[in-house]
């Protein structure tokens, strides 16, 4: 997963042709590190999505922009458009999340 550390990589990842998913986070979410517990699987079992993550509380604005009420969410953009957001309260387990992943 990489991680974005600009508006400009932001920018960048959110706009190409392809889907790109954008796991908002913080680094004092306990729900985050869980997440993060078994994340690489799901990214190797969606490797044609392309993979970003992003600190909410570094980038207030995107979070408040894109609707973000809680952490972590998983957020689909594709033409610098928000297609999908997974809220917080369903990025528990990697059953919600592949649930998710298959509607895209």
């Amino acid at each position: 997963m990489v991680s974005i550390q600009s508006h400009a990589e932001f920018q960048e990842a959110t706009t190409q042709d392809s889907l790109a998913v954008v796991k908002f986070y913080t680094t004092w979410c306990p729900d985050c590190r869980k997440l993060n517990t078994f994340i690489d699987d799901i990214i190797a079992k969606h490797s044609d999505l392309r993979w970003y993550e992003i600190n909410g509380e570094d980038f207030p604005d995107l979070s408040e922009k894109y609707e973000v009420m809680g952490v972590p969410s998983l957020l689909v953009f594709k033409n610098g458009e928000k297609v999908a957001h997974l809220h917080s309260k369903y990025t528990k387990t990697p059953e919600q999340i592949e649930e998710f992943l298959q509607q895209l």
